[in-house]
């Protein structure tokens, strides 16, 4: 990430006001309210002081359907349950910006709004913390592994079959705490949550983004503003990533492709290589019985071409009937 200075903010929750002064000049940045969303939000704030040093900042907690369910299972509450409520708040007036992982958001972003900046990305791997120390390939027959996420869940039932798949919900410390043995003897987590939380030693294996290919835009910031917000959008462009933002929309345009709500597992990961890209995508049924993947190479500066191609591989192997059967199941 680029350095930054430390940022003044005064945090709030949905429902009240500030909890510190107030300033009217200050950018009203919208965020959940977890530890390593507040994390991500100084980030942000440290990247855009270090271009303008005189900028304050002012951040709102929102408190979104996903934090506020925890018991629902995520493939079933539908798209951008972790942002639509930042999202109004926006088109209501009340942020000038709003901070999400990107893999928590639609590819179809709501009228009026725009990706303002899409940040330098962390590690985009996968990791496996377990109680036992123990790489995913030596875990025993029978030992339980967490995730809410359809992608892992087949995934983990694909490469380690010995290993149980139970679902695990709430924030990264509270994955961690489960994975002790009280619902789990270990987790699949996003290696950029546990860097940015300072947790790295909590992992026990990174695994590879050839097999376990990360969901769209994992280990990347986004900052959402309004179209029409041309001084935001000044600002934030001078934070943007070229490479980032040319994986991201690589890996966006694919899911946009086999349709955004698609309910399958689904992976697509890109990687820039100085004028060229490298798009691994993954699709499976939940079970991971039946899988497809492709890698396919070509000029980062057209990400949408290198998507259709992706896409285009993937029926060819086969991935078309899949689709078929999903989008009848979706009817």
């Amino acid at each position: 990430m680029p350095p930054g200075n430390a940022a003044d903010s005064s945090a709030s929750d949905s429902t009240g006001g500030p909890t510190g002064g107030s300033d009217s000049r200050a950018i009203k940045l919208g965020s959940r309210g977890s530890a390593l969303a507040l994390i991500q939000d100084e980030v942000v704030i440290g990247c855009l002081k270090a271009k303008n040093p005189d900028l304050e900042f002012q951040i709102e907690t929102v408190r979104t359907r996903g934090d506020a369910d925890q018991t629902s299972a995520l493939v079933g509450m539908g798209l951008g349950i972790f942002v639509k409520e930042l999202e109004q708040e926006l088109l209501d007036g009340k942020l000038d910006i709003a901070v999400h992982s990107l893999k928590d958001m639609p590819t179809k972003l709501a009228d009026g709004l725009v990706l303002g900046a899409v940040l330098s990305r962390e590690d985009a791997r996968d990791v496996l913390v377990n109680r036992f120390g123990c790489p995913l390939e030596g875990l025993s027959k029978g030992t339980k592994i967490g995730t809410s996420s359809p992608r892992r869940a087949a995934q983990l039932k694909k490469y380690a079959p010995q290993v149980e798949v139970v679902p695990i919900r709430g924030n990264v410390e509270t994955r961690l705490r489960k994975a002790q043995g009280e619902e789990a003897d270990g987790v699949i987590l996003a290696a950029a949550g546990l860097i940015r939380l300072g947790l790295q030693d909590q992992v026990t294996e990174y695994l590879s983004p050839q097999r376990f290919v990360p969901p769209p835009g994992q280990g990347i910031l986004a900052v959402e503003a309004r179209a029409d917000d041309y001084r935001m959008l000044e600002l934030l462009s001078a934070i943007d990533d070229a490479n980032a933002r040319y994986e991201a929309t690589a890996e966006r345009a694919f899911l946009e492709k086999i349709g955004g709500g698609c309910s399958l597992p689904v992976g697509a990961y890109a990687r820039c290589m100085e004028d060229n890209m490298l798009l691994t995508i993954f699709m499976s049924t939940e079970d991971g019985g039946k899988s497809f993947t492709a890698k396919i190479e070509g000029m980062k500066r057209d990400p949408l071409q290198l998507a259709s191609d992706a896409y285009l591989a993937l029926v060819e192997r086969g991935g078309a009937d899949l689709l078929k059967a999903a989008r009848a199941a979706q009817a």
